[in-house]
């Protein structure tokens, strides 16, 4: 029988599943029903200093069509309680049972360092990732996408820290800028895990009967999600995964069964993230997951996870 458990930073972790930031992570009870499920891991709904409503609603619509492609667009704009309210929430959670990540995407700097302050002098030991992709709060470009900024605040962040934390990173395309961001994630080891990918900023989708945009924020244009991400998020694992040996990695994009969680764990991530599947699915999409993961190991002669973890074939 496949055994699902695994290590994230030295830390046991009794499967591989977690939520992606922002999918039932936004407030107290979410965070509980997380808490309460099969994860192995959750984080926290990527937080700002001050609490946000965000954009002005449709801002997420799933996506469904005829060729059965399941995905999402949405322009949320970082709707959240404000870092006091997670950092309360983490405060009070039982790190013990379950690991729990607190993601902060500040709109400046100053604001990351203020949170990141707060965080260190609290009692707790949440796991800091710091989001480097934000792509639908409008006037406001991804640090992701800036290698000057994001190695300024990686330094800043790795001085004012000083322990081990993460990144989250958008979808790169380009091996240039795979080598490029690579390059600057390994000068700072204490950059322990990588998170990719975010969405896949200013998509646009459009229905043919209203001939209108699906959401409203940025006149339509936001972040795909689902089936449509798989292939860009599993090359981003694997770049990532190939270049940052040292660092650990969590995948994120298109998973909503067993069948992608495997391919992503081939593909390098330690941890695998749910998210547009888990917003239409609700908390009891993990068991099935997990069931689903066991039974393809199972398939194939797999025990554990570290047997085909990173085992990925390319063809000579």
């Amino acid at each position: 029988m496949a055994k699902l458990s695994t290590h994230f930073l030295d830390l046991p972790v009794a499967n591989p599943l977690m939520n992606a930031s922002g999918v039932w992570c936004s407030v107290a009870s979410q965070l509980e029903a997380l808490a309460e499920s099969t994860s192995g891991a959750m984080v926290t709904k990527s937080c700002t200093l001050q609490p946000r409503d965000g954009n002005p609603e449709p801002r997420y619509r799933v996506l469904a069509d005829a060729g059965q492609l399941f995905g999402s667009i949405n322009s949320m704009g970082l709707p959240n309680e404000g870092f006091a309210y997670y950092l309360h929430y983490a405060q009070r959670h039982d790190h013990e049972a379950k690991p729990l990540f607190m993601s902060l995407s500040g709109l400046t700097l100053d604001d990351n360092l203020t949170m990141i302050d707060s965080l260190k002098d609290a009692v707790t030991p949440t796991i800091l990732e710091v989001n480097l992709s934000c792509p639908n709060v409008p006037g406001k470009s991804q640090i992701g996408y800036d290698f000057e900024a994001m190695d300024t605040l990686l330094a800043e962040v790795s001085s004012g820290y000083q322990r081990p934390f993460g990144v989250k990173l958008p979808p790169y395309f380009d091996m240039a800028h795979f080598d490029e961001a690579a390059e600057i994630l390994n000068r700072y080891p204490l950059v322990a895990f990588i998170t990719c990918i975010n969405s896949v900023g200013n998509a646009l989708m459009i229905d043919l009967d209203s001939e209108t945009t699906l959401i409203k924020p940025k006149d339509g244009f936001g972040g795909l999600g689902g089936d449509y991400v798989l292939p860009t998020a599993l090359a981003n694992v694997n770049a990532f995964y190939r270049r940052c040996p040292d660092k650990a990695i969590i995948g994120c994009g298109g998973v909503k069964s067993g069948r992608e969680a495997f391919l992503h764990i081939l593909s390098g991530a330690t941890l695998v993230q749910l998210g547009t599947a888990l917003y239409e699915e609700g908390p009891g999409i993990f068991p099935r997951v997990l069931d689903e993961l066991a039974a393809i190991m199972d398939d194939k002669g797999y025990q554990t996870i570290a047997e085909f973890h990173g085992k990925l074939k390319t063809i000579a």
